[in-house]
């Protein structure tokens, strides 16, 4: 991660303390500039994830940007005494973007999710935002004997963002195709594409205003019930480490 940029380390993992509008500055700046950023949203479950897993933790020090997608992350910062500005939801993130690709003309490509989920929001995005040219989309579900094949694919359409939705399991794509995709933008929006193509609804304003989207989204996906129980775990062992949450890690340092 970029050393002027001010981050918080939750757990060892060092969270982004600027706000939304600062990190697509931010970002617009470094698309522009042709420079390679891969940025992760972490949320809490990717924390717990992260001290759980050290090669998870591995690919997360890796990240260019890590940003706050996620209430947990905000309150676990405030309340270990450090705080980050405001919560950066990986799904406003995008939208944002785009926004600014509409100004310049970017043009992205979409990879992830099901080829029907994936060529819906496609189809949406690219009706929302006629200057961005979506160059390109595919389905996520391919192994490690077609990584060469999509790859080598991104590169020659050479977008300036890619959004990524292949679960947090697959970050370590992200990380490492880096390099040999050359796209300046690189970035895992989780369930986004799911609720651009109006499979899933985003949570309502309510139960955003609450932190309680982690909640409307398990009412849609009830098959999410094992990865959220990772939340309770998260917020106890934040209550017990408060002087601890916000320390660096050794590996860190």
């Amino acid at each position: 991660m970029s050393k002027q940029l001010p981050t918080v380390p939750i757990f060892g993992v060092p969270f982004s303390k600027m706000s939304m509008d600062e990190t697509v500055h931010y970002l617009t700046e470094a698309i522009e500039d042709g420079r390679l950023t891969h940025v992760i949203t972490a949320n809490p479950i990717m924390v717990m994830e992260a001290l759980d897993k050290p090669e998870f933790a591995a690919v997360l020090r890796k990240a260019d940007l890590i940003v706050p997608d996620g209430a947990g992350v905000v309150w676990a910062a405030r309340t270990g005494g450090n705080p980050v500005a405001e919560r950066v939801a990986g799904f406003d993130l995008m939208h944002r973007l785009m926004e600014q690709g509409e100004k310049r003309r970017w043009t992205a490509y979409l990879l992830g999710t099901t080829q029907e989920v994936i060529e819906s929001a496609a189809e949406k995005l690219q009706l929302q935002y006629p200057q961005v040219r979506i160059v390109g989309c595919r389905n996520g579900f391919f192994g490690p004997d077609q990584d060469e094949e999509i790859v080598e694919e991104i590169r020659k359409l050479k977008p300036h963002l890619l959004f990524v939705a292949r679960g947090m399991e697959k970050e370590a794509w992200n990380a490492q195709y880096k390099e040999r995709l050359g796209v300046p933008f690189i970035m895992g929006v989780g369930g986004s594409f799911d609720i651009v193509s109006g499979k899933l609804k985003r949570a309502p304003i309510l139960f955003q205003k609450l932190r309680l989207e982690w909640l409307y989204r398990l009412f849609q996906e009830p098959s999410r019930y094992k990865r959220m129980l990772a939340l309770p775990k998260f917020v106890v062992k934040v209550l017990r480490n408060k002087e601890n949450v916000t320390k660096p890690s050794p590996e860190a340092q």
